[in-house]
């Protein structure tokens, strides 16, 4: 079997640098079925030979679309991303600029909405071409391609090592969000790109316990939103066996679904221990995120007090293919903690009116002048000319600039139901009831693999003969694009 996927894999590489319009769809179809029943060792291999056509133009756009969908399966499938998952990104980088090019020309010529990527024809291209004159062709391509590189982005971005890449270079996390802001006025997958790529903001925290008075610098990652912070502190802190603070211990039960596991139909509801408070007397929202968590002197500081009333939320991850976790780093020392006290805001017993809001505000990424040259890194087909933001408006673009996120408000929410095979933090109170964001990842054309899920599938496929084995592990190609004779949009 080995031998099967490693020539199967080679006939892709071949047939993708060639244009192999004969070979391609087959060796893809190879590789999808064959994947899946080799040892992790080989796919990691034949993901990292995939970077240097990421990476390079040795293949046309559509090949290179498809081929980060492979890329993004094979991640999802059990793979480490390795440098691929990075590549991944870059090449999302360029094309995302293309595509906005694209989106751009097209609110200057019309009042309606961008037609779906996989569905642009000729006349589209030609309305653009009114604005873009001869880049049109490239711009158009970027759009028709962007939401396969989003949904391998997606991917990649659910591993702590790709979203580590992207905290430690902070011109690639600020154009990616740049990026993410404008396309996902146009494509939901973006919105979930969005919150990862804010997820990759926030590792660490100093929390201080109003009661006890102590404090501890606590690290973190996977964490979507702060109904997954605040029930893994509540594991980490409480009980004697741990950190000593009061209160009861969570069921385990509430905890495995936001380390990674599943949810348990019988202990949905968790119970909240605190009132989360920023150092400066603002609340934090549990629909909040850790990057919003307001700093000090460059650190994130939580205050938990007591909570005002019960709050309750349903046991779930905003982003059910990321792996959370958390660990106390240390314990401030005693006078530590009284000099972080004089700096921190006193107890507010009162609840908050309605006539303010104190949800923090998230702080605004902004684009330097250097990042936000389209021209530094042209998209494919684009000249300099369409890209540069000091050109007259005929044939540039608006400077691409990171839109500040709005702020999460007071006011009460209505309250959701959640299914119980997938549930989303919510609660009867007006704090809990979370942003659908778990939507997001039902609408990608790969799908999310979980060891739970992976041994479903095969049990399915093995009742269904007409299937291959792992095929419903696998990411379907959009209709159409591999089997273009020219790995080329069917108006061209």
């Amino acid at each position: 079997m080995v031998d099967e996927f490693r020539a199967a894999f080679q006939e892709l590489i071949d047939a993708s640098v060639a244009t192999d319009a004969q070979h391609f769809p087959p060796a893809v179809h190879k590789v999808y079925v064959l994947a899946s029943q080799v040892p992790v060792a080989e796919r990691e291999l034949a993901l990292e030979a995939l970077a240097p056509l990421l990476s390079g133009g040795h293949a046309a756009p559509g090949i290179i679309a498809d081929l980060a969908v492979v890329a993004g399966a094979l991640v999802e499938m059990g793979t480490d991303p390795g440098p691929t998952g990075v590549e991944v990104l870059h090449r999302m980088r360029i094309m995302g600029r293309g595509a906005i090019v694209f989106t751009r020309a097209w609110a200057r010529t019309g009042q309606d909405t961008p037609p779906d990527p996989e569905a642009v024809t000729a006349a589209d291209e030609t309305r653009v071409a009114a604005e873009l004159g001869t880049d049109a062709p490239g711009a158009t391509m970027c759009w028709w391609t962007i939401r396969r590189h989003g949904l391998a982005a997606r991917t990649m971005l659910g591993h702590t090592s790709v979203r580590a890449h992207v905290r430690g270079d902070a011109a690639l996390h600020a154009e990616l969000v740049a990026i993410a802001n404008q396309l996902s006025a146009h494509l939901v997958e973006f919105d979930d790109i969005h919150a990862l790529l804010r997820m990759a903001e926030a590792t660490s925290a100093l929390v201080m316990d109003r009661h006890s008075g102590r404090g501890f610098r606590v690290l973190f990652d996977g964490i979507g939103d702060n109904f997954q912070l605040h029930t893994l502190l509540a594991d980490a802190l409480i009980g004697p066996d741990h950190h000593g603070l009061a209160g009861e211990r969570p069921d385990p039960r509430w905890v495995t679904p936001y380390l990674g596991g599943q949810a348990d139909p019988q202990a949905q509801t968790v119970r909240g221990w605190w009132n989360l408070v920023a150092h400066d007397g603002t609340w934090v929202w549990n629909e909040g995120v850790p990057a919003e968590i307001p700093t000090l002197d460059g650190e994130r500081v939580l205050v938990l007090d007591e909570q005002p009333y019960p709050r309750s939320w349903n046991a779930g991850r905003r982003h059910p293919h990321v792996r959370g976790w958390l660990e106390v780093e240390s314990e401030l020392t005693a006078a530590e903690a009284r000099d972080w006290w004089k700096r921190i805001a006193p107890a507010e017993p009162a609840l908050p009116t309605h006539d303010e809001d104190p949800t923090p505000i998230p702080e605004p990424v902004v684009l330097t002048a250097a990042e936000d040259e389209f021209a530094s890194e042209p998209a494919p087909g684009l000249t300099p000319r369409a890209q540069d933001a000091d050109q007259a408006p005929a044939t540039a673009p608006e400077p691409l600039q990171a839109a500040e996120p709005e702020p999460t408000t007071a006011q009460d929410p209505e309250p959701t139901q959640t299914p119980a095979a997938d549930p989303a933090p919510q609660s009867p109170d007006r704090e809990e009831t979370a942003e659908p964001e778990d939507a997001v990842a039902q609408t990608t054309l790969i799908p999310i693999i979980t060891p739970d899920t992976d041994q479903d599938t095969r049990a399915e496929d093995a009742t269904d003969p007409g299937r291959p084995p792992g095929a419903a592990m696998l990411p379907p190609l959009p209709p159409g694009v591999s089997r273009s004779s020219s790995w080329g949009p069917s108006w061209r």
